[in-house]
């Protein structure tokens, strides 16, 4: 049976898939000429992941964000060839106005910031391909460009805005809606286009935006056309963006394969990663397995190889499970990572990939890893790492526990099968979190000494008692109190209070320093979760519920 993902909706359960392929989209055209590809937003009205609204004006849900992350895979892997990417839309007078209003409106709070949550991490990946894999991206917005539609823009290497003296660009929640632009909007127009503040403060208050020569005089674009000239400009700026990238113009692509998966009462079951459900105790257990051999030891046997290339397949499988369970189990709060399969063939694809790195498919799956690994970072679940004697928490694998609130480590006296981490260069830099430190660096608060001690280990067993002493692990009971230790452990954390674990957990991962994503989804968490509970926002006569209706907003108009 394939998996499905349910979300809890008005009493309905339903559907929910992150896997689609351009033959199932229904509000995006990709196209390629040359080194550019386009997409082309066009918003089926009739398409939205659940019923119960329309999405009208190239608006958008969680379905066609799904569709958007998927075509970028698609560039990503399966057109090396393409260096630059521009985003624009088919409506008439419209790029997109954002995020659909009636499903906000209709959607669970879960709903709701499982869905900003996401569309971050797509924006943000987009900034990751720009940074790291040549990949330049251009929003050419050939008409108003709103909200969510503008935070798209805002993720982008430079947007162009046609000058037609209709179009603008806005953040018009705060006006509109009584929230806020927390999917990035407010942060991108600060720390990446360094709009004034004063001028911020007339833009996210206006609801018409602003447009023309102003919008490029504020920094809220990098350039207005005119109607006749806007399709060349943007043209030929997409090309002279591509001339800067190193991607391969005459390399063959690999084809990105539907996963293997099924689900039952159990949990998710994958080739490589197994997630098991244990619902009276709210957890799950993710056991995520490497092979027992190394054997694409060439690029051409790692190219011929493709998405069945371990660390590739693997990621795909660990994403793919981490966005289930993010939006389908919401009471399994606390994740435990389990690993298993040979340490030494790990290592071995670590060794490959750092130094095959500038290869572009290498390359590609280094990010795929990376973004992967992010989104456990910044996931609202508790999160231990379990530690026994048939792990492979190494190199790559490793991360994962670095990535837990928690790690217990059995200290067995059998040398042999002893439990063990083995750090490799992978756990130094290659793999950083949102804030752009590596899982070791955040951990020890970049306290060079303890790295410099841990850099002279690497590829070297750490049984628990060692890496107990090299602050690698929480905790290492033997054997005799093993089984109590960590069932204390794990019902404990159950029964606290979710909503202070997750606002405890997310300033505990996240110390110094801050970094454009860390600001994203801080105030994602702070801002943004306490503004949509919110009788001004969401009560009765809030006004998210209210929109449209023709009915008046009702503020309870005190500070606090």
């Amino acid at each position: 049976m394939d998996v499905v993902a349910t979300q809890e909706s008005q009493g309905k359960t339903e559907a929910l898939d992150f896997q689609t392929d351009p033959s199932r989209y229904k509000h995006w055209r990709l196209s390629f000429d040359g080194p550019v590809a386009t997409l082309t937003m066009d918003v089926a009205e009739d398409g939205g992941i659940r019923p119960g609204y329309k999405l009208k004006l190239n608006s958008y849900d969680l379905g066609v964000d799904i569709e958007l992350h998927d075509a970028l895979q698609r560039i990503r892997f399966e057109h090396p060839e393409i260096r630059s990417v521009v985003i624009t839309s088919a409506k008439n007078r419209i790029f997109c106005s954002g995020a659909n209003i009636y499903m906000l409106g209709l959607s669970s709070h879960a709903w709701k910031v499982n869905f900003c949550k996401f569309t971050n991490e797509t924006r943000n990946g987009m900034e990751d391909s720009s940074a790291h894999s040549g990949l330049k991206f251009i929003a050419a917005c050939n008409g108003t460009t709103a909200g969510g539609g503008y935070e798209l823009a805002l993720a982008c290497d430079e947007i162009i805005l046609i000058d037609d003296r209709s179009s603008a660009v806005s953040l018009p929640e705060l006006p509109l809606l009584g929230v806020l632009p927390g999917t990035g909007g407010l942060t991108r127009i600060t720390d990446k286009r360094k709009v004034r503040r004063d001028h911020a403060d007339i833009f996210c208050t206006n609801q018409d935006g602003v447009r023309g020569q102003r919008a490029k005089d504020w920094r809220l674009v990098d350039e207005i056309v005119k109607p006749q000239q806007f399709s060349e400009h943007v043209k030929q700026r997409a090309l002279k963006l591509a001339a800067q990238s190193d991607r391969p113009a005459g390399a063959k692509g690999i084809s990105l394969t539907p996963l293997k998966r099924t689900v039952d009462a159990a949990g998710l079951h994958y080739e490589y990663v197994d997630v098991l459900f244990n619902r009276e105790a709210r957890t799950a257990t993710f056991t995520v397995r490497a092979p027992q051999a190394f054997t694409e030891d060439t690029l051409e046997k790692a190219l011929a190889a493709g998405a069945s290339w371990w660390p590739l397949q693997m990621s795909r499988e660990l994403d793919d499970a981490i966005l289930t369970l993010r939006a389908s189990e919401l009471e399994l709060g606390l994740w435990i990572f389990k690993t298993a399969g040979n340490p030494t063939a790990v290592l071995a694809n670590d060794e490959f990939i750092l130094k095959h790195q500038d290869n572009w498919f290498v390359r590609e799956v280094l990010g795929m890893m990376r973004r992967t690994f992010a989104r456990i970072d910044v996931t609202s679940r508790s999160i231990f790492a379990i530690v026994e004697p048939d792990s492979c928490f190494a190199g790559t694998l490793l991360e994962l526990a670095l990535a837990a609130d928690r790690v217990y480590m059995r200290d067995t006296q059998e040398s042999e099968s002893a439990a063990a981490l083995i750090l490799s260069k992978m756990n130094f830099g290659p793999l950083p979190m949102v804030n752009h430190l590596s899982r070791l660096a955040a951990r020890f608060y970049e306290d060079e000494a303890q790295l410099s001690s841990l850099r002279d280990r690497i590829e070297t067993r750490l049984p628990a008692r060692e890496a107990l002493e090299a602050g690698l692990v929480t905790s290492a009971p033997d054997d005799l109190d093993w089984e109590d230790e960590l069932r204390q452990a794990i019902e404990s954390r159950a029964a606290q209070s979710p909503d202070a674990l997750a606002g405890l957990e997310a300033n505990l991962r996240f110390g110094p320093p801050e970094s454009l994503e860390t600001r994203v989804f801080g105030r994602l968490s702070a801002w943004q979760n306490w503004i949509f509970i919110r009788p001004n926002a969401v009560g009765t006569n809030g006004a998210l519920k209210v929109y449209g209706t023709g009915a008046p907003v009702k503020f309870n108009w005190e500070r606090v």
